[in-house]
């Protein structure tokens, strides 16, 4: 895949079907990749959360809106600016560290940590988690213990790349993009620059880098291959 091909299959059109799953529509729209809205999270919420219907959602303290049909679970951190969705659950031990969108009807699990993402609606990260400056898109999910990994070592810029293609993201912070209905097996690392395409499944433990295809499955470095109907 070279750098053109790459680029269309990594647009906000083509990971998602459907931006009226997410409550960042409006931020969505404004960008070609999705990474590029990482730096205007911060911002967009606080100029949402005051818009909100104050029969949904209350300001449960500064910035930091949630709705009244979330079932916010004992023992839980949630920093601002945040905003959680209708009938999702945020259960014991969770740490939102603010710069946070999560959706209707997910679930942010025991000991998991969100930090500067957007999480569409009906998303499951429900076990042992860390989802750093990512976007999973609709109905996506992280197997137990699965994590997005968003530094490099070396701490230089983050490229998502593929075969014969890279894509220069001007971003230090950037961890993955799942697309709509993305599957992530148990105890996998989704390496700085994961960019999952729609409807692909990968396997647990696995240690994923780059661009993986929509539609795919993916086994271990190397070896991806296309789904069978």
């Amino acid at each position: 895949m070279n750098q053109e091909e790459l680029k269309k299959e990594c647009q906000v059109k083509q990971l998602f079907q459907n931006l009226e799953e997410t409550l960042a529509k409006p931020l969505l729209e404004q960008v070609e990749f999705p990474w590029e809205v990482f730096p205007q999270i911060h911002d967009f919420i606080l100029q949402l959360g005051p818009t909100l219907s104050k029969e949904l959602y209350e300001e449960v303290e500064e910035h930091v809106w949630i709705a009244k049909s979330a079932k916010i679970y004992p023992n839980t951190y949630i920093a601002g600016p945040t905003i959680i969705g209708e009938n999702t659950e945020v259960r014991p031990g969770a740490f939102v560290r603010g710069n946070a969108l999560v959706g209707a009807g997910c679930v942010i699990g025991n000991s998991t940590e969100l930090k500067n993402v957007i999480i569409f609606n009906s998303v499951q990260v429900p076990h042992y988690n860390y989802v750093g400056d990512s976007v999973l898109g609709y109905k996506s999910h992280m197997g137990a213990g699965s994590i997005t990994s968003n530094v490099k070592a070396d701490k230089t810029l983050v490229e998502v790349k593929a075969d014969d293609g890279v894509i220069p993201t001007g971003l230090k912070k950037f961890g993955a993009i799942l697309g709509d209905h993305v599957e992530i097996g148990c105890n996998t690392v989704l390496n700085p620059g994961s960019v999952i395409g729609r409807n692909s499944n990968v396997y647990p433990v696995s240690m994923v880098r780059g661009y993986i295809p929509s539609g795919s499955i993916y086994k271990r470095q190397g070896e991806v291959v296309e789904k069978q109907l």
